[in-house]
């Protein structure tokens, strides 16, 4: 049987994750680390910081729903302790991708911006979308999120953009503020917009506006449970993985 630890536990998505965790039959809940150390599953330890898991603590793979402050406190525990490790938080800098890819050589590593399965065939549609219609048409990205998410804009927006910039080579500049500018928007720009407010799960739309027509792509997260769910799907599939870095198009074999 799978035993999971869950970073970040006492948050929203945290929660969520050790209750699906606890409903399944092929794996448990092995512990948590939350600094907050509110409730958990019953019967479940919750450590307030990596330092505090004891060796005789063991687990097969560690999921993370916490702050992007926390992330790389977590990969050097990961890596002290050989345990393969989900990565799902949102908003790391650069200093903290790069040890992303530094703990890979040591642990297997899955890192995703958005865990959710129609994201990552979102990914692939608007890459598409960007190859066929060529630079005659431009983008914009709108992100909408609760007004508790502390990042902007999201990872996802950028995950999508990047897939599209990709596809052309690196040529696009990213715009996220235009109030302070006055002039036409360049051909080779994706303008990125964030909304927050109320209580949206998660909301993404790629825009591709031409003269004569306009293409919309959009995908609506209905439940938290929908983030839960790929985390879980990775710790599966990571747990019997050499080390290296994985994402979404691993686990979903490409499209």
């Amino acid at each position: 049987m799978l035993k999971i630890a869950v970073h970040g536990i006492c948050g929203k998505m945290g929660e969520i994750t050790a209750r699906m965790i606890s409903e399944r039959k092929d794996m448990s809940l092995a512990f948590g680390i939350d600094p907050f150390a509110g409730e958990a599953p019953e019967g479940v330890r919750v450590y307030k910081s990596v330092e505090e898991v004891p060796e005789s603590e063991k687990c097969d793979v560690i999921i993370d729903f916490s702050n992007f402050k926390a992330v790389p406190a977590l990969l050097s525990f990961a890596v002290s302790r050989k345990i393969p490790v989900v990565v799902c938080t949102t908003g790391l800098d650069a200093e903290t991708k790069r040890q992303l890819v530094e703990s890979a050589s040591t642990v297997p590593v899955f890192h995703s911006a958005n865990m959710s399965m129609g994201i990552a065939l979102m990914r692939v549609l608007a890459a598409k979308a960007a190859a066929v219609l060529g630079d005659s048409f431009d983008i914009e990205i709108v992100e909408r999120h609760h007004n508790r998410k502390i990042d902007a804009p999201s990872g996802t927006a950028i995950m999508l953009a990047d897939a599209i910039d990709t596809v052309w080579d690196g040529r696009y500049d990213y715009v996220f503020d235009r109030h302070s500018r006055t002039e036409k928007r360049s051909k080779y720009e994706i303008g990125i917009s964030s909304v927050r407010g109320g209580n949206i799960v998660g909301d993404h739309e790629v825009i591709f506006a031409g003269e004569n027509e306009v293409i919309e792509l959009t995908h609506r997260a209905q439940s938290r449970e929908v983030f839960a769910e790929g985390a879980i799907k990775a710790a599966v599939f990571l747990a019997d993985k050499d080390r290296g870095i994985y994402t979404m198009d691993d686990l979903v074999g490409g499209f």
